[in-house]
C-alpha cells in the first residue's frame, strides 16, 4: 500500500545575536524535541509553501510576513518517515530578525539558541545529523536533499542540488 505524502514548511528564525528560535514541541511529530516552528500546507486550498510559511509565522510566532521576507534555503524529501508517510519539507530562513521571544503556543514553548548549542539539544536525529549541518552550510544559498528511511533508526541521505551561500558557521 502506498504511503501518504505530507508537505510542510519549517521556519528558521533568528534574533539580532543570530541565535536560532526553536520550539520544544508539545505535540507529535517530535514530541518533546526542539525544532524550528512551521506546519503543514493546506493542500485542499492549493496553498503554496510561501503562503504556508507566512501563515505559520503569524499563527505560531505572531509576526506578519510576506513572501519577500523569506529565503528558501532548502527542500528535504523524506521517504518512509517512521515507516508511515513521506514528507516534503520546505526550509525557509525568515529574513527579518526577531526582537523578542514569542509567547508559549499550543505547539510548544520557544527559546533562542546559539548555533553551537543546537547539537547539544534534544533534537530529531535527522535534524542533528543532516538538516542543521546542511542549513548552516548552504545558508544564504540553497540545497535539496533526499532522506530514505532504511529502518532501525538508519537513514541514507543524498544531496541532490547545492548552491553555496555564506559560510560563516
Amino acid at each position: 500500500m502506498p504511503l501518504p505524502y505530507k508537505i510542510a514548511t519549517l521556519l528558521y528564525c533568528f534574533n539580532r545575536k543570530d541565535e536560532a528560535l526553536l520550539l520544544r514541541r508539545a505535540q507529535k511529530p517530535n514530541l518533546g524535541l526542539w525544532s524550528p516552528c512551521g506546519g503543514k500546507l493546506h493542500m485542499a486550498d492549493g496553498e503554496s509553501p510561501y503562503a504556508c510559511a507566512c501563515r505559520e509565522a503569524g499563527e505560531e510566532i505572531g509576526i506578519k510576513l510576506s513572501p519577500g521576507d523569506l529565503h528558501l534555503t532548502g527542500i528535504v524529501s523524506e521517504y518512509g518517515y517512521e515507516e508511515r508517510e513521506h514528507w516534503l519539507l520546505f526550509l525557509f530562513e525568515v529574513l527579518p530578525r526577531l526582537t523578542a521571544l514569542p509567547p508559549p503556543h499550543a505547539e510548544g514553548e520557544f527559546a533562542f539558541f546559539p548555533a553551537a548549542e543546537i547539537p547539544c539539544l534534544a533534537i530529531p536525529k535527522t535534524d542533528l545529523e543532516q538538516i542543521w549541518p546542511l542549513f548552516w552550510r548552504y545558508r544564504g544559498g540553497f540545497f535539496s536533499a533526499h532522506c530514505r528511511n532504511l529502518g532501525g533508526g538508519n537513514y541514507q541521505w543524498t544531496v541532490e542540488e547545492r548552491r553555496d551561500g555564506r559560510a560563516d558557521h
